[in-house]
C-alpha cells in the first residue's frame, strides 16, 4: 500500500524537487500540495493523506509568516491521524524542540539528502520518529550533552528495551502496556537509563541513539 502524502513549501521548485525524487520510490505517492498554510489546509480538508511533509516559515496570502509552531499545533488538533515530517531551514534550537514537542514524527533541514526524507516518511507512516543528523547534533550541542559510549554496557535488559521501544515511536503508556508494566514504572526505567547514559532530554536521547546505533 502506498503512503499517501501532502507537500506543503512555499518555494515550488522546492516541491518539484521533493516531487521529482518521491516519484523513485514506489511506494510514496504524492496526493496534494500546498504553497502557504490557508492553501494547505484547504488540500487537508479536501484531500485524505497518511504523511504531510512541510516547511515551517511558509507566509500567508497576505505576506504575514505563519508561525511554525502554531501551525503544527493546527494539523496535529485537526488531523490527529496524520504523521507530520518537518523540512525546515530554521536553525533555532529552541523553535527545534518545541517543534518535536508538538508531535511531528520527522525533522530534516533542508540541507539533507532528498534519499533521507523518503526514509522520514517511511519511518513517519509506520509511527517511528526520524530526525535527521544534522538537527540531533544541534540540538544535543545545544543542551551542552556529550552522550557516554562507555555507559551503553551499565544498562539494564529492562531499561534497554524501555528505550528501544521509546526511540521507535511509542508513547509511555504505550510501552507499559506492551511490556505489561505499570506507568510509573517505565517512566522510571526511561529516567535511569538516560541518567546512566548522561543525556537528560529527549533530543539528547535522540542523538545518543542515532551516533550509536541503541536500536
Amino acid at each position: 500500500m502506498n503512503l499517501r502524502v501532502i507537500l506543503a513549501d512555499d518555494h515550488p521548485f522546492v516541491l518539484l524537487g521533493i516531487e521529482a525524487t518521491l516519484a523513485e520510490h514506489g511506494d510514496v505517492c504524492v496526493v496534494g500540495q500546498a504553497t502557504s498554510p490557508s492553501s494547505l489546509f484547504e488540500v487537508m480538508h479536501a484531500t485524505a493523506c497518511d504523511v504531510l511533509v512541510t516547511d515551517l516559515a511558509m507566509p500567508n496570502e497576505s505576506g504575514d509568516a505563519e508561525d511554525g509552531l502554531r501551525l503544527i499545533r493546527r494539523i496535529r488538533s485537526s488531523w490527529p491521524q496524520v504523521r507530520i515530517v518537518v523540512l525546515t531551514s530554521l536553525t533555532n534550537t529552541a523553535i527545534l524542540r518545541s517543534i518535536m514537542a508538538a508531535g511531528v514524527l520527522g525533522m530534516l533541514n533542508k540541507i539533507e539528502s532528498m534519499d533521507e526524507l523518503a526514509a522520514a516518511i517511511r519511518a513517519a507512516g509506520a509511527g517511528r520518529s526520524h530526525v535527521s543528523r544534522s538537527v540531533l547534533e544541534a540540538l544535543s550541542a545545544a543542551s551542552g550533552e556529550t552522550p557516554r559510549m562507555s555507559s551503553m554496557r551499565d544498562l539494564s535488559p529492562r531499561q534497554t528495551e524501555v528505550l528501544r521501544m521509546f526511540v521507535r515511536g511509542h508513547s509511555i503508556s504505550e510501552i507499559a502496556q506492551h511490556l505489561g508494566r505499570d506507568v510509573r514504572t517505565v517512566s522510571r526505567q526511561k529516567r535511569d537509563a538516560m541518567a546512566k547514559l548522561g543525556v537528560s532530554n529527549d533530543p539528547g536521547l535522540f542523538a545518543f541513539v542515532r551516533a550509536h546505533g541503541l536500536t
